[in-house]
């Protein structure tokens, strides 16, 4: 079992790179973030041409949403506002036939502005509430799960270019890394990226517009594939794909992927 995740920053605008990363990769399932369509207009026909029949989507006009397209049949299993404000931000699906059983969570953090602190900017404010009510939440997770997304956070010193330059910039200062480290205790997720690719290994997903990303190689690892503990064990394979930040007019994120012996 073959399970994508890609923050592709507008599913629309980049129909065909979606269509060239599942024609060359050709994963069981991708979990996609940022697809900016509200549902009635997500471009179904492409996915349905390649396959891809069964598709569970969150969407909303213009930004944000969660979109998971899959050739094997799943059953939705959640729908998630975590905020309360009616951003799409989380669908969960229930895997059947192969895979059967396994729960598979695709959720987009937000990102929490420019300023890390909650008095002057509440979207970081809204950004750890989050994740504190993801994380009462996977307190009480009993079944096999995986979750994936843009979790908007780069936990490790080797998760950025530069630790000490970005502790005060949003994504991977010390109470948003101790938020999500609460998150991941909390079901005892297995961090997939770093089981197969140890820190301090290179293992970036996103490059900002702004940088000269080859160049300067100014990488955060904000993507994420958890698995719970058990499945964690199953797991074969995990690797990001570079090459699709080099393709015109890219997302600013890279897609992952696990492998799975179901």
């Amino acid at each position: 079992m073959k399970i994508a995740t890609w923050n592709i920053n507008s599913v629309r605008l980049r129909l065909d790179q979606v269509e060239r990363f599942l024609t060359e990769q050709a994963p069981d399932v991708l979990c996609l973030q940022e697809i900016k369509v509200a549902e009635h207009l997500f471009p179904h026909e492409m996915f349905e041409r390649l396959g891809y029949t069964h598709r569970a989507i969150h969407g909303q006009k213009g930004y944000h949403g969660v979109a998971t397209v899959s050739k094997v049949p799943f059953a939705e299993f959640s729908r998630h506002d975590w905020q309360d404000n009616g951003e799409a931000r989380h669908v969960g699906v229930e895997l059947q036939g192969a895979g059967q059983g396994l729960i598979l969570e695709n959720v987009y953090i937000p990102a929490g502005g420019d300023i890390a602190d909650r008095a002057v900017n509440p979207k970081f404010g809204q950004k750890l509430d989050f994740l504190e009510r993801m994380t009462r939440w996977a307190d009480k997770i009993d079944r096999p799960t995986l979750i994936v997304g843009d979790f908007n956070i780069a936990p490790l010193p080797s998760d950025v270019y530069d630790h000490k330059a970005l502790l005060k910039v949003v994504s991977h200062t010390p109470i948003e890394v101790e938020t999500l480290g609460r998150f991941q205790d909390a079901h005892g997720w297995v961090d997939l990226g770093r089981q197969f690719i140890p820190a301090p290994e290179r293992n970036y997903s996103w490059w900002s517009y702004r940088s000269y990303w080859r160049q300067k190689d100014q990488g955060r690892r904000l993507d994420h594939m958890w698995a719970s503990p058990d499945l964690a064990k199953q797991a074969r394979a995990h690797c990001f794909v570079e090459e699709t930040r080099r393709w015109d007019q890219p997302s600013d994120h890279v897609p992952l992927i696990s492998e799975f012996e179901l």
